[in-house]
């Protein structure tokens, strides 16, 4: 069985943009209840991924690859707009973090993630991270196709808008 271990944090400052945009990404969620079942299409190439609905840093997660075509039907399928974003890949303290910069709807969220190799791996932050939003999960994109950015704080110190 395939798992997903992740931590995600909100990102406060400009230290990450020095990274260059390596890929935009399209997603739209067929189901996001009990799992979540979404298709992406990034650099020409698309997948579909189902994850489970389990707590904290580690769920199954399941990805396989689709025929564009495919992938782009699938979109038109999905009951809301695909989230867009742009991604930028930072190695900081020898881990690959992966900045989202959103669009559209979301645009000013910016979010950084970091895949591990089990939960109790120790991360060293960049000064960039703010607030870890692991356990949050508002800002899983699941959540995030949903409802947008009316559903999390609007005073949170930890929400940098910016247009990435």
């Amino acid at each position: 069985m395939a798992i997903e271990i992740e931590r995600k944090f909100l990102v406060v400052g400009d230290g990450w943009k020095a990274a260059p945009c390596v890929r935009a990404i399209a997603q739209g969620y067929l189901a996001t209840i009990p799992a979540s079942v979404r298709i992406r299409i990034q650099d020409g190439a698309a997948t579909l991924t189902i994850k489970g609905e389990a707590d904290g840093l580690v769920r199954d997660e399941f990805e396989y690859a689709v025929p564009l075509a495919d992938a782009e039907a699938m979109l038109r399928l999905c009951p809301e707009p695909p989230i867009v974003k742009k991604r930028h890949e930072i190695v900081h303290a020898g881990k690959l973090w992966q900045v989202d910069a959103f669009e559209g709807a979301l645009a000013g969220l910016v979010i950084a993630e970091i895949e591990l190799e089990s939960a109790e791996e120790v991360v060293t932050l960049p000064d960039w991270v703010g607030r870890e939003v692991t356990y949050d999960r508002r800002y899983r994109n699941s959540a995030l196709i949903r409802s947008g950015l009316d559903g999390l704080p609007t005073q949170d110190p930890g929400l940098k808008r910016c247009n990435g």
